[in-house]
């Protein structure tokens, strides 16, 4: 036809479809941030152990809102219903769109059948913060154990999720290690499905 043109459609902002988004982000802004999260804290609480609680409750906001999500874009919106299954989703794919890259090591406690533990070399938010001595063992890992619970509890996979430094023979900064256990229902659930 002659002279007829094409008319764009209006699309409302909730009919859009939610793209993948930029998988980055600068590693300066991130860790600059962090550090005015934990510095925020900081000032707020008595001890370590409050700290890393306080960091621990940011970070579970965080893993319910990233497990919605993922589950939406990587997923096409199922869930996982075993336990190795959301084990595998934590390791690879909420670890991969956190940090850019899959969690170093997912073991399985050896003294307990409910604990598990992902380990990071170098856990980047852990990375570029300098503890005081007098702040001790103090672990920033607290906020992505917070993640973690988020994301587990959000799929309906109950458990306490801790961050410990485990030190490794010839470094000089230990590891990171996420240890995770579930609650006695979900190894109750993981027996009745087989």
């Amino acid at each position: 036809m002659i002279g007829a043109r094409a008319v764009k459609q209006i699309v409302n902002v909730v009919d859009r479809r939610l793209g993948k988004g930029k998988s980055e982000v600068s590693v300066n802004a991130l860790s600059f941030l962090f550090s005015e999260i934990v510095q925020y804290n900081q000032t707020r609480v008595d001890n370590i152990a409050e700290l890393e609680r306080r960091l621990e409750d940011q970070g579970y906001g965080v893993g319910l809102r990233f497990l919605e999500l993922l589950c939406h874009r990587e997923k096409g919106n199922k869930r996982e219903i075993r336990l190795l299954g959301i084990l595998s989703f934590v390791h690879t794919t909420v670890w991969k769109s956190l940090f850019g890259k899959v969690a170093d090591s997912l073991e399985k406690g050896t003294e307990h059948d409910d604990e598990y533990m992902i380990s990071e070399k170098e856990l980047l938010v852990n990375k570029y913060i300098s503890v005081p001595k007098d702040m001790g063992a103090f672990n920033c890992g607290a906020y992505v154990a917070g993640i973690v619970k988020g994301v587990l509890e959000g799929a309906g996979f109950p458990a306490r999720v801790t961050a410990h430094y485990v030190p490794m023979e010839g470094q000089s900064r230990p590891r990171t290690t996420i240890l995770i256990k579930f609650s006695e229902e979900v190894l109750r659930r993981e027996a009745r499905l087989g």
